[in-house]
């Protein structure tokens, strides 16, 4: 029979990998959706667009917010999340403009 402290262990590492590839597979994907966003800085920029949409933005927290309920997260912690990264594109949207 396994030693109880070490099945946690085991267990334990086994979240551990869980979660680093999981941080991994965030990272990946913010990289994948920056690079869109800044193409749409870009196309902006070109066509002397505000570098914001605020309806946009809206659909977008609201469409966040339902996806986190449905995936059990919380959707406030979504919302945060997404105003983040909408201040950052934006951020880089206004960098863009003439």
């Amino acid at each position: 029979m396994t030693n109880p402290v070490t099945r946690a262990a085991e267990l334990l590492k086994e979240h551990r990998d869980s979660i680093d590839r999981l941080d991994a597979i965030l990272v990946y994907t913010l990289a994948e959706r920056f690079s869109h966003t800044q193409s749409v800085g870009r196309l902006k920029a070109e066509h002397d667009l505000p570098p914001s949409d605020p309806a946009r933005e809206a659909q977008q927290i609201e469409r966040l917010e339902r996806l986190a309920r449905e995936a059990d997260l919380d959707p406030e912690f979504a919302r945060k999340f997404l105003n983040f990264v909408i201040a950052e594109v934006i951020r880089h949207h206004e960098q863009l403009q003439p």
